[in-house]
């Protein structure tokens, strides 16, 4: 029997990206609001509780209001708002963070999706702090750099519309009272004794991100050079079908000695790459925000509670 699934705000810019991903599968009936009764909050309530899976994609109040009119237990929500990522009895949607963290989500019937920056920096850092390569209370400092997709459609309108002024095109550093939405998800997930200091950059590039974390492996609590860390970090990911560890040095893999940007875009794949040496080490993992930063890791989790293969509409 085919699984029912709503996508409540599947007019937004996540939204379209995961209906997208599912349009064309078998397994799965998409349930639609007609448009007769988009603002109809009791057609949209009823859907909520009929449906096998929701995903929210939504912003933190309104996917608050639709959590709230769930009331059949049997509903699995996959919510890709800020909402709940630190919120208790919701399990975090990053199935390549543990060994047993595929189990948590497959019985769960309140799954949070990873932001996009975090997702990026929790799995690079993760296992390092969890083996005790880097302690918790290390100065953990983070730059991305993302395309402004990421911005929902405000920002996107910002970016497209007619005659863009050239302040707009430049790349504009961002959340400079380092309160950044991601801030506490990046800071709980990997176990940090204080907020990361976390510097966002957005650019005039629809979509695709790269976030970055320096380390000095003097100050580490095992002090691993670049080499070592990527030799740790490609024996943790080994297997996972959407993490590459890149092999050290990844000169071949830069052009022109530069890391470029947009080479996952499309995809569900992402790509960490460890830069440096034995005094000095970055860092650095690039994919599609859009991606594994939103739509393809919500269907991800979807695959898993529903038991079939976790690449089933991903590329």
């Amino acid at each position: 029997m085919k699984k029912t699934v709503f996508v409540d705000g599947q007019h937004g810019t996540v939204g379209l990206k995961i209906r997208e991903r599912l349009i064309g599968r078998t397994d799965i009936e998409l349930l639609e609001i007609p448009e007769a009764k988009r603002k109809d909050p009791d057609a949209k309530k009823k859907l909520l509780n009929e449906a096998d899976i929701v995903f929210l994609c939504l912003p933190d109040d309104a996917a608050r209001e639709s959590v709230s009119l769930i009331n059949n237990d049997s509903v699995c929500v996959i919510d890709g708002s800020t909402a709940h990522r630190i919120t208790a009895g919701w399990v975090y949607g990053l199935p390549e963070l543990k060994k047993d963290h595929r189990a948590l989500i497959k019985k769960s019937k309140r799954i949070t999706v990873p932001g996009c920056h975090a997702t990026g920096f929790i799995l690079m850092l993760y296992p390092l702090v969890i083996q005790g390569i880097v302690s918790s209370d290390y100065p953990v400092t983070c730059h991305a750099v993302a395309g402004y997709s990421g911005g929902g459609k405000p920002l996107i309108a910002e970016y497209e519309q007619k005659d863009v002024p050239d302040y707009i095109k430049n790349p504009r550093p961002y959340a400079l009272d380092l309160n950044h939405k991601h801030v506490p998800e990046m800071t709980k997930i990997v176990g940090l004794a204080r907020p990361v200091l976390f510097a966002p950059t957005v650019v005039s590039v629809y979509n695709g991100e790269i976030v970055s974390i320096p380390l000095v492996p003097a100050f580490l609590k095992k002090p691993l050079g670049a080499a070592a860390i990527r030799k740790f970090l490609a024996e943790y990911y080994a297997g996972e079908k959407f993490i590459t560890v890149m092999p050290y040095p990844a000169d071949k893999y830069l052009k022109n000695s530069r890391l470029t940007f947009t080479d996952c875009n499309g995809t569900n794949n992402l790509e960490i790459f460890v830069f440096g040496n034995d005094d000095r080490v970055l860092l650095s993992a690039r994919y599609d925000n859009l991606g594994k930063g939103a739509s393809g890791a919500a269907v991800q989790n979807m695959n898993i509670v529903l038991g079939v293969n976790e690449t089933t509409g991903l590329i």
